[in-house]
C-alpha cells in the first residue's frame, strides 16, 4: 500500500523549511582580497550563512565541476585569470539554475548589456553609492525569487503524483469491474 500522508507531509516539510538567508549558497568571485572579505562578511552580518568566497574564476568553476551548485553568484567583471562573463558562462552550462549578480567597477554598457543578455539577473557598479546595502537587497530579492521557483515546483510535483494515483485508482477500478470481480447493480 502507498503511504500517500509520507509523500505530502514531505512536500510540506520542504515548503516550510525553505527560508531564505539560510539554505541559499552563495559564490562570492572577486579577486580583490579586502573587498571579497568586505561582501562576505557584510552577508554574514545579514544573516547570509552559506558562502563560499573565490578569488579567481577558474577556483570558481573547478568548484561548480567537481558538483557545487551555488543559488547565486556575487562576480565581479575583471579578475586576474579571466573574466566575470567567461566565469557565468562556464557555471551555467553545468548550474543553470544559479543566478548571477554582477558586483564590478566596470561600468562599460556593452559589458553590462552582454552580461545580461548572457544570463545574470543584474548588474551593479562598485562606485554606485552604498553598493554593499544595493547588493543585499539584489540577493534578498533573487533569494525569494529562488524560493517562489522552488516552491512552484514542489507544488506542480505534488500535483503530479496526485493525478498519477488518482489515474491508477481509476484503472485498479475499471480492471476489477471488466473482470468481474465488482459488480454494479
Amino acid at each position: 500500500m502507498i503511504n500517500l500522508a509520507l509523500g505530502f507531509e514531505d512536500v510540506y516539510t520542504n515548503l516550510k523549511n525553505m527560508e531564505p538567508k539560510k539554505s541559499m549558497l552563495i559564490f562570492v568571485v572577486e579577486d580583490n582580497l579586502l573587498f571579497n572579505r568586505m561582501v562576505c562578511d557584510y552577508l554574514k552580518k545579514h544573516k547570509y550563512e552559506n558562502i563560499q568566497s573565490f578569488t579567481t574564476g577558474n577556483d570558481c568553476i573547478k568548484t561548480v565541476l567537481n558538483g557545487e551548485k551555488p543559488d547565486i553568484v556575487i562576480q565581479d567583471y575583471f579578475l586576474d585569470d579571466t573574466n566575470g562573463l567567461d566565469v557565468l558562462k562556464a557555471v551555467k552550462k553545468k548550474s543553470k539554475k544559479s543566478e548571477f549578480i554582477f558586483l564590478t567597477s566596470n561600468n562599460d554598457i556593452s559589458v553590462a548589456i552582454e552580461s545580461m543578455k548572457s544570463g545574470a539577473l543584474d548588474y551593479i557598479i562598485k562606485d554606485s553609492g552604498d553598493v554593499l546595502y544595493k547588493l543585499v537587497e539584489k540577493i534578498n530579492n533573487t533569494a525569494r525569487l529562488i524560493i517562489t521557483k522552488r516552491k512552484n515546483r514542489a507544488i506542480r510535483n505534488a500535483m503530479i503524483l496526485t493525478l498519477l494515483i488518482l489515474f491508477l485508482i481509476i484503472l485498479t477500478g475499471l480492471l476489477l469491474f471488466f473482470t468481474g470481480v465488482i459488480v454494479i447493480g
